[in-house]
């Protein structure tokens, strides 16, 4: 399917980005790659294709004025209700829906593209809308398949004795025998502005999943997730190789 920016769908980026954090400390001005965390988000989403129109949601000034440096659009600075450990990130999309078409801007998608995803490129970004437009999908969240973290090898202790998850031993079966489950990566998000709206959720009867690799599906929430993704960023062409012959 081929789409531009002149297309009748209109896609709204949402990069959402707070001050505060308590995995890492200001995790959003980390350095990644001799670069702040949050810069890899921002570079990869100007580039896609297909958004037509990308803001940052942010509390931070500093965080704001940052997003400027990069030509972002930055509409307003978050309120605090929405800036807290416990604020959900539907409604800092809705937030920033309403803010828009208070002002007239209306969108027919909108995405939600989190700094926590460095190694999520600007292909990720435009297959993820170029798929949901061809199966005409109301929502799609990204996903990647679960291995040593698939249910059947998962316990829980109930004084000091291992219990499995699911009820089933499983221990004896390979991982090639178990059927594909997948996790929500974290790295994309996109729904139909009026379902989400309607819903206050991403999540819909047709929502339509994009399978990224496990190396794409790291997460910084911690300083190990920010090693490990330091270490794939340095061997990318070798990633890169090794998937082209064994993912689709």
């Amino acid at each position: 399917m081929t789409i531009t920016k002149t297309s009748s769908k209109k896609f709204l980026g949402i990069i959402v980005a707070r001050g505060g954090s308590k995995g890492i400390k200001n995790k959003n001005f980390t350095k990644f790659f001799n670069k702040p965390l949050i810069y890899w988000t921002i570079s990869e989403a100007k580039k896609s294709k297909y958004l037509n129109h990308i803001i940052l949601s942010t509390d931070s000034k500093k965080i704001a004025n940052f997003g400027k440096k990069y030509n972002l659009n930055v509409p307003f600075l978050r309120p605090p209700h929405l800036s807290n450990d416990k604020a959900k990130a539907v409604d800092v999309v809705l937030h920033a829906i309403s803010f828009l078409e208070k002002k007239g801007n209306f969108f027919d998608y909108v995405a939600l593209l989190e700094p926590t995803s460095p190694l999520r490129d600007s292909n990720d970004i435009d297959n993820s809308i170029k798929k949901i437009l061809k199966l005409k999908g109301t929502s799609l969240i990204s996903v990647s398949k679960c291995k040593a973290s698939h249910p059947n090898f998962q316990f829980k202790k109930v004084s000091q004795i291992l219990k499995p998850i699911n009820n089933k031993n499983k221990l004896k079966s390979s991982r090639q025998e178990l059927k594909d489950i997948f996790f929500i990566d974290g790295s994309i998000y996109i729904s139909k502005v009026s379902h989400i709206l309607n819903k206050k959720e991403f999540y819909s009867k047709k929502m339509i999943s994009y399978e990224v690799p496990s190396w794409k599906s790291i997460e910084i929430d911690s300083q190990t997730d920010l090693v490990i993704a330091e270490c794939i960023k340095k061997n990318l062409h070798r990633f890169k190789r090794y998937d082209s012959k064994i993912f689709d």
